[in-house]
This record gives structure tokens, C-alpha cells and sequence, in this order.
């Protein structure tokens, strides 16, 4: 399967490498910035591009992620892509696993189940996930095996990036630990988007 094989590429990535071999940095970045599996929305082309590891469970990911996508939609040139990452018990991997389905399958539903997701407090259950599939017409679908391994994949690429929790968010050449306030959030923005101007 594919993520195995992105974990035996990192294995072996110290050591010195073929030059007919892939390049393990690239095939990172692509894994990161362009997995067509991972939900995304905002620019078409990006001058900046956020990355946010995140997880339905999560108390801080639920009062950050619609900050960042206000921020989304206060500045046209900015997309956001999400990698769901559950952290936090099964009903985490249940609920991504729905949602990661719909991305590919309804990816016009998404959103609406997204936010429908985010936005329960406490953990969900099979109830709460069923709730809000009922509430964005979206009760007809069923997790897929690509769902389970694009959970495997976010996974893998937390243990490569070191992420030790959720949020966990790239944004330009910065990782961002954790939930910021909105001021800080469109300030580091900000300054993202003049280092991109500025290449």
C-alpha cells in the first residue's frame, strides 16, 4: 500500500540514495501539498498555501478551524488544505474517515459536513457523525477503504513532521503548534504572503 511505501522511502532516506531514485524531500511535499485525497478549498493557485493537521475531536481544532477559514476567505490568493488527523479515539477515525469519503466521492458536500463536524462540542459518537451526515444530506455514505488509507497516510506524515498534537498547522515556511488567535493567525499570514511575493 501506498503508505508503506512512504514509510520504507523515510526509512531509508539518510541513507545515500541512487540518483535515479526519488527525491524523498519532493515526494514529501507532494504528499503534503498535493494529495488530491486531502480536502482543500480557496485559491485555485495559491500564493500561499496552509496546511492544517486536525481532528474532529479536538476542543482547540474546533475554535481554530473557522478561523482559518475566514482567513481563506478574507484573502483570494490563500487555500487551505486539511489533513484530518485522528488523534483522539476511534469515533476520531470514524468521523474522518466519513468525511475523507465525501471529499472524494461529494466533494460539493464536504464542506457542510466538515463544519457540521467541527462544530459538536465534545467527542463525537456514532450518533453525533450520523446526526451530521443527516443534517448535510450526505446519511448514504460509507466510509471507503481509500478513507482508511488516507487516515494511514496523515498518520505517517505526522510521525515524519513530528506532530505531537492536533492542531498542528503549515503556513508558509512555519509550523504553527497548537490554536493562535485570530489577530495572530492573519498576522503570520501576512507576513507569509510578502515572503511569497518576495521569491
Amino acid at each position: 500500500m501506498r503508505y508503506w511505501m512512504l514509510f520504507l522511502l523515510f526509512c531509508f532516506s539518510t541513507l545515500s540514495m541512487a540518483e535515479q531514485q526519488p527525491d524523498p524531500n519532493q515526494q514529501l511535499m507532494e504528499l503534503i501539498f498535493n494529495d488530491p485525497n486531502s480536502p482543500r478549498t480557496g485559491a485555485a493557485k495559491p500564493r500561499l498555501t496552509i496546511v492544517s493537521f486536525t481532528d474532529y475531536n479536538c476542543p482547540w481544532c474546533k475554535k481554530f478551524d473557522p478561523m482559518l477559514e475566514k482567513v481563506v476567505r478574507d484573502n483570494p490568493d490563500v487555500q487551505l488544505i486539511v489533513k484530518l488527523l485522528p488523534f483522539r479515539g476511534e469515533s476520531s477515525i470514524a468521523s474522518a474517515r466519513v468525511a475523507l469519503t465525501a471529499w472524494r466521492t461529494r466533494p460539493e458536500s464536504f464542506w457542510a459536513l466538515h463544519q457540521r463536524l467541527m462544530s459538536k462540542k465534545g467527542n463525537h459518537d456514532a450518533a453525533s457523525i450520523l446526526a451530521a451526515q443527516q443534517k448535510t444530506a450526505t446519511a448514504d455514505i460509507k466510509p471507503d477503504g481509500q478513507s482508511q488509507e488516507s487516515v494511514q497516510m496523515n498518520l505517517i506524515l505526522s510521525q515524519v513532521l513530528n506532530i505531537q498534537g492536533t492542531p498542528a498547522t503549515i503556513i508558509g515556511d512555519e509550523m504553527v503548534a497548537g490554536a493562535i488567535s485570530q489577530a495572530d493567525l492573519e498576522a503570520l499570514v501576512k507576513v507569509q504572503l510578502a515572503k511569497a511575493d518576495a521569491r
